[in-house]
């Protein structure tokens, strides 16, 4: 075991500069850089006393004038070398170091990715087993249509409809934001408190939205385990042997049912740490998701470059971690 995960992680490394090359070059290789999406409107306007020159300095002032092949690699090296000593740069636009960009506001994207991640699984295993158990009745039908339309349901579209519904029509809950900005929330326990439930009011449409639009892969991915254990012969000697269908199903089917949902350990990790571009911009939320989705926007190369390599290395780990459950649920697959 020690030996396997000392290997994957020497393997990880090479695959973290491969990755990280990749993703500089593609964000250097963008139309327009953060200096161009500063001043493209002060550099049309001729009193604003913003002119090519004064552009290029900039350019040369952020490291962003030099686009040629050995002028990337210069700066990619010079990024890489600032990473090794623990610098991840300065934020273009948020003015202040990367590291502490992403630690500030993960974690709003993660509390939501949190509670979306335990709902989902709480509902989509249960729906599953239930899918593969009645295969081919009513049940199943209604079932996997449902899953199947969430499934196809775009992000932006399905939350502006949850907005319109909920928010608009009916009025339950808010549209947008964390909390209700024409309250002024007293800096005393009950008024903290109060301003908790506020941000908990806010969070129940995107979650709701998140939850709706995750549940049918898992569902679909938890029926299929299930018919095919079920389908086993061991299966079918517990049944023999006169053992109740309930016993049968969750007792035998469902442990063995869980063993390939191991693997999806590796997609968790940085799904919730790494936030949900779509619904945070749609909610206007402020999570780690909707500031790189301006980041990359904006050409913020230290911000986009440290947040990706932070998905990246939660990727390792969630992949690394996935492989030791796969092993310790699944006593016959051996680490080498």
């Amino acid at each position: 075991m020690f030996k396997y995960i000392v290997k994957r992680l020497l393997i990880s490394i090479v695959i973290l500069l491969g990755v990280s090359i990749i993703i500089y070059f593609l964000v250097r290789l963008m139309p327009a850089d953060y200096i161009d999406n500063r001043f493209a409107s002060q550099l049309q306007n001729p009193n604003s006393g913003i002119n090519e020159e004064t552009i290029l300095e900039f350019k040369k002032l952020y490291g962003l004038d030099d686009n040629s092949f050995m002028g990337i690699l210069r700066g990619y090296f010079s990024w890489l070398g600032n990473l090794v000593r623990g610098d991840l740069g300065n934020s273009f636009i948020y003015m202040k170091p990367v590291g502490q960009v992403i630690a500030e506001n993960m974690w709003i994207s993660f509390a939501i990715a949190l509670v979306a991640t335990v709902l989902q699984f709480l509902i989509a295993i249960p729906l599953g087993i239930t899918s593969a158990t009645h295969q081919y009745s009513v049940r199943d039908y209604v079932t996997t249509v449902l899953t199947m339309i969430g499934i196809s349901l775009p992000t932006y579209f399905f939350a502006y409809i949850a907005i319109r519904v909920f928010a608009v029509e009916l009025g339950w809950l808010p549209n947008s934001g964390l909390i209700d900005l024409s309250k002024n929330y007293a800096d005393t326990f009950g008024g903290q408190m109060e301003k908790f439930g506020d941000i908990l009011v806010h969070l129940i449409l995107p979650i709701f939205v998140t939850v709706i639009l995750s549940i049918g892969g898992l569902m679909r991915y938890t029926r299929t385990n299930t018919l095919e254990v079920l389908s086993a012969d061991y299966i079918r000697t517990a049944r023999a042997k006169g053992l109740s269908e309930k016993k049968v199903i969750y007792k035998h089917a469902f442990r063995n049912t869980l063993i390939p949902l191991a693997t999806l350990l590796a997609g968790i990790l940085p799904s919730l740490f790494g936030g949900m571009m779509i619904t945070e911009q749609v909610f206007s939320i402020d999570g780690i998701g909707n500031l790189a989705y301006n980041a990359l926007r904006q050409g913020d190369i230290p911000f986009v470059m440290g947040y990706n390599m932070f998905l990246a290395v939660l990727t390792v780990i969630g992949t690394l971690l996935s492989d030791i459950m796969y092993s310790i649920v699944d006593p016959r697959v051996k680490l080498q």
